[in-house]
């Protein structure tokens, strides 16, 4: 009986102190005060967990052509059509955001995620007959690209079939979009596997809103490991695109007041009104503002679905927001706090600021890239996009 009560007396210390090793470490992740001094190069890497198996040209030789195939895909896509890489960045940003947390009691510094870069949001309804698919949730509700990540795949799959997965196609496609449009370029590793699953729940309660303050932005992005400046180096993806009216429309009741946003200059509160006017219903939580805005489409005889973010991959978006003419919420926040403003006035700067924009959001996109992917036996390679392989 004695051995017996030692045992457990073993057992419940053990317990606790995997308890208290747990609340150390989730603090410390949702602490972006304490990430900001991290070395970025080193996040790039860190962020991936040990069993990752990305490597550099993963396709070299069940499918050498495969990104050759998706940059002459994109080349024409983004001739055609100027409006894709944004809409690209935000549908891959959709994908990668949401996450399940998940204990492992194995290494108590770890907390797995079950999603992250892999190509969930792709499935569409009818591939979930008894759930919902995540493209559906609110803040996924104006996602684009869908067709183009389509194409894509159709043509490589002519190549290749059954080798390069849908969530590869779209992290290479979103890097070669913005590269054409001007904008960093930043090798992308490959080897991701699709899911099987979509998440709907995750997608509806995981992914930022233009409504959420600086606190909530920096707290929900530390913990997914990014630190405040990579933070504002990803929404430096508004610099392109277009802003939708739904998320607009919810500075003029400004925290429920009724009346808009104090602190919009009056002229740019006139040009929103005009361009977004007031409408009976108005759903402030979609889209999500991070990183890449929506870009709708415009009707002919008006242009009052939404507003330009820009159209060229520099500085300016953080030009706008040291002028208080940030079009959402929650990115005019970023000049609410110390540590953020810095990072805003440095990108600002002409004295190498938008090199420095350009490099941390290279580096940020590795990050994003890489996180909780699935690989090896875990997941599927689609077959389609929008199914999983069985149905």
């Amino acid at each position: 009986m004695a051995i017996f009560t030692k045992v457990m007396l073993v057992i419940w210390l053990l317990m606790i102190l995997v308890l208290a090793l747990l609340i150390f470490r989730i603090t410390s992740l949702s602490n972006p005060t304490d990430l900001q001094h991290q070395d970025p190069i080193v996040d790039v890497f860190a962020i991936t967990s040990p069993a990752s198996r990305l490597s550099y040209d993963f396709y070299r030789n069940s499918c050498p052509a495969a990104e050759e195939v998706v940059w002459t895909m994109m080349s024409q896509i983004v001739s055609e059509h100027k409006d894709v890489p944004p809409a690209l960045l935000r549908l891959f940003f959709h994908d990668c955001f949401i996450q399940i947390p998940c204990i492992n009691l194995v290494d108590v510094f770890w907390i797995n995620a079950i999603q992250g870069c892999d190509g969930s949001v792709l499935l569409n309804s009818s591939s979930n007959p008894n759930s919902t698919a995540e493209r559906t949730a609110i803040p996924n509700r104006t996602l684009r690209g869908f067709n183009h990540i389509d194409a894509i795949k159709e043509a490589v799959e002519k190549i290749c079939p059954g080798v390069v997965s849908c969530a590869d196609i779209l992290a290479l496609a979103t890097r070669d979009g913005v590269v054409q449009i001007g904008g960093p370029y930043y090798p992308v590793l490959t080897g991701r596997r699709d899911s099987k699953i979509s998440y709907f729940n995750e997608a509806t309660n995981h992914i930022p809103r233009p409504t959420d303050n600086v606190t909530q932005f920096l707290r929900a992005f530390a913990q997914r490991g990014f630190n405040a400046r990579e933070t504002v180096a990803l929404l430096g993806a508004h610099n392109i695109g277009r802003m939708g009216c739904g998320v607009i429309r919810a500075r003029f009741n400004f925290s429920g007041t009724g009346n808009p946003d104090p602190s919009i200059p009056a002229d740019l509160l006139n040009e929103m009104r005009r361009r977004c006017p007031d409408q009976d219903q108005v759903n402030s939580e979609s889209p999500s503002p991070a990183p890449s805005s929506d870009s709708s489409a415009v009707p002919a005889k008006s242009n009052n679905n939404s507003m330009p973010n820009g159209e060229k991959f520099d500085a300016h978006f953080y030009k706008n927001l040291l002028k208080g003419r940030g079009l959402i919420f929650s990115d005019q926040q970023l000049t609410a706090r110390g540590t953020t403003s810095r990072i805003v006035r440095a990108y600002a700067s002409d004295d190498g600021g938008e090199q420095a924009f350009r490099r941390d959001f290279a580096r940020a996109m590795i990050k994003l890239s890489n996180l909780n992917v699935l690989t090896g036996d875990e997941g599927e390679i689609r077959l389609s996009c929008s199914l999983p392989r069985n149905t």
